[in-house]
């Protein structure tokens, strides 16, 4: 049997989510879009630096390593180690009748066997109870991971059926702290180890230098047994049938037919442009299914609308945003600001009308940029979250606060770049420090305040939080100022909603504006393209070199352009920059982060932070990447401005 027919716990899992993608998997001319994505989603989520931390629990564990696809010799070294009574396996190998795993860490004590599988997602070992919810179903959006372990614990004991198989996720305490500094720095990503995690750990590392533990093991017995008992992802076969089925179709190559549907939109199997040499699994399924040329599937969907509200359409077998009526959305208009239902009509009808022209509701903009008290204070975060923190007394995943750049607009127009703060100083917790350089930028004047989307009052909730429980000696100032720049979460006990309350720009987009260059998208990402796409006001002034804009900065240079054109089409500012984080672009960068539940913010940001942790860092490069933070940032704020410029022109 040829080994690349194998059912691994990858495909199998692949097949879960769509059985039709086990078809085109391992297969050239189907490009699997989201390999690079996955190892990003490791690196920014501390995937690969939470499994070693977590064999670093095992001190007696053996690894095994070498070529990841020769089967048959890791599955031979795996049956060697396992002939000991007593041992620890790191990444053991278990092959069978066409079916193939591999293990994180296994426990072995006689015939009792302990499955760990190693998780960087957090959970709260405190209030944990089951991942069964009340109707007796899997519940909590951990299905992908327990079928997972299913998976491996139906192998194991098809190859040793006299096992007693406990299995546990060990998975990031949300109730622990960790106690010693550097944690995160003890374990660097390298491009030359031999471990499949891709980590070097500090030289002679122990258990005893880690700490206080902050991982748990969640045993999910009861889970697995559901799972291989009554399979509830699947009513019309058991779980060994279900395994058949997948590994039969995969040995002979043939494809599973699977419905189209949403579920199609994240499909890692297209290519908007297929040919002979990089086809489309997409299309493939969509052309057949719909007896549809390739070419009339590049269509506008109907789940590419605005929050997708066409599911039911889709069931009805409406594919097509052409195809969907008004019925379908059940359009409520509200007063004073474009409705959600009436946004997502405007995207339909100038899509299929293909008008690209932007809407506005221009009294109501009017109205809202009249309530603004001047001068206008644009400012942006920068923070990270990460699952093995970098300080001492830190939660897994608490965030911390290292940037911000604060634009401010005067009456007369001008545009001052006011203020900035970068900490990025190896172990030290930069937050309160954070909100202190914040307080005394944002105190220069009375005006408005502005972010884009939640981050930013979410942020500021975090660090009250923080200073509640802290003893700085003006933490009441701060926590002051706070609670006038922001309004609580729900996370805290305490209710505010402060005079200076942070104005948030993306919600004057979605109540009052749509352009179709955004397809829907309301990231500053996409709105700005669009901006300066419609308006000659802002081509014309941004075109300039900065020395002739009144408009200053504290990281371009005199003779900087901020935007330039192509073929008469604007480029993002964006493009214009030098990655931050070396090796990858700024864009794909944020857009994996953002992905990322843990994470929810940060992007090429992030990625930056974690690396200058790291005392190994030169300081020529130290510098370059500091130097790269300060103007991604910068941009981040100049970037609302130019909204704020565009929505002035409009109302004028």
């Amino acid at each position: 049997m040829k080994t690349s027919r194998l059912l691994t716990k990858s495909r199998f899992k692949l097949a879960l989510d769509c059985p039709t993608k086990l078809y085109y998997t391992r297969k050239s001319e189907y490009e699997n879009q989201s390999d690079t994505d996955s190892f990003l989603e490791g690196l920014a989520q501390g995937g690969f630096q939470v499994e070693e931390l977590a064999r670093m629990e095992h001190p007696s564990g053996v690894a095994i390593t070498g070529d990841d696809y020769n089967y048959q010799r890791v599955a031979n070294r795996t049956q060697e180690l396992l002939k000991q009574e007593n041992v620890v396996i790191f990444e053991p190998a278990f092959l069978i009748d066409g079916l193939f795993i591999r293990v994180d860490i296994l426990v072995k004590k006689g015939n009792r066997i302990q499955l760990l599988e190693v998780k960087a997602k957090s959970i709260s070992s405190n209030s944990h109870k089951s991942f069964i919810n009340s109707k007796g179903n899997l519940g909590g959006g951990w299905d992908s991971q327990l079928y997972d372990i299913a998976f491996q614990k139906y192998v194991m004991q098809l190859c040793y059926p006299e096992w007693e198989i406990s299995a546990s996720l060990k998975l990031v305490d949300k109730d622990a702290t960790t106690s010693v500094n550097g944690l995160h720095t003890c374990f660097k990503i390298v491009s030359n180890s031999d471990l499949r995690t891709g980590i070097a750990k500090k030289d002679g590392l122990t258990r005893e230098d880690l700490g206080d533990s902050i991982l748990c093991a969640i045993n999910v017995d009861e889970e697995i047994d559901l799972i291989l008992t009554q399979n509830p992802a699947d009513e019309s076969r058991s779980f060994p049938e279900l395994v058949n089925f997948f590994r039969e179709h995969y040995q002979t190559d043939t494809k599973i037919f699977t419905e189209i549907g949403s579920h199609c939109r994240g499909c890692e199997f297209k290519e908007d442009n297929p040919t002979a040499e990089k086809k489309s699994g997409f299309h493939e399924c969509w052309s057949s299914q719909l007896q549809l040329p390739v070419s009339e599937i590049n269509q506008p969907k109907a789940y590419d609308v605005w929050y997708n509200p066409a599911r039911s359409a889709l069931e009805e077998g409406k594919f097509f945003m052409h195809e969907l009526s008004e019925n379908d959305l059940n359009i409520r208009p509200e007063a004073g600001k474009i409705s959600r239902s009436e946004r997502q009509w405007i995207q339909i009808e100038k899509t299929i009308n293909k008008d690209p022209s932007p809407h506005f509701d221009l009294d109501n903009l009017r109205d809202e940029l009249a309530s603004w008290q001047l001068p206008l204070n644009f400012i942006d975060f920068e923070t990270t979250a990460v699952a093995i923190p970098f300080m001492a007394g830190m939660h897994p995943y608490e965030q911390l606060a290292f940037q911000f750049s604060h634009h401010i607009v005067f009456e007369d127009g001008r545009v001052e770049h006011y203020n900035e703060y970068l900490n990025t100083e190896i172990g030290e917790f930069p937050n309160f420090d954070f909100i202190r350089a914040l307080k005394d930028s944002l105190s220069v004047n009375e005006g408005s305040i502005f972010r884009y989307h939640n981050h930013e009052n979410t942020i500021v909730n975090v660090i009250y939080d923080q200073l509640r429980n802290s003893d700085e000696p003006d933490k009441q100032e701060l926590l002051d100022f706070i609670e006038t720049i922001s309004h609580n979460t729900g996370r805290n006990a305490k209710t505010w909603c402060g005079e200076r309350d942070m104005i948030d720009l993306q919600k004057t987009v979605v109540n009052y504006y749509y352009d179709p260059v955004t397809n829907g998208s309301n990231s500053i990402k996409a709105i700005l393209p669009a901006v300066l796409h419609s308006s000659d006001y802002l081509q014309e002034k941004y075109q300039q070199q900065l020395a002739n804009l009144n408009l200053t900065s504290n990281n371009f240079e005199a003779s900087h352009v901020f935007l330039k054109m192509e073929d008469g089409n604007p480029i993002s500012p964006y493009k214009a920059l030098p990655p931050i984080f070396e090796g990858w672009d700024n864009e794909q960068l944020e857009q994996v982060a953002d992905s990322l539940s843990e994470i929810k913010d940060g992007g090429a940001a992030l990625f930056a932070y974690g690396k200058l942790q790291f005392p190994e860092v030169k300081q020529e490069e130290r510098e370059a990447i500091r130097n790269g933070l300060l103007r991604y940032c910068e941009l981040d704020t100049l970037a609302m401005v130019m909204i704020y410029e565009y929505f002035r022109e409009v109302c004028k």
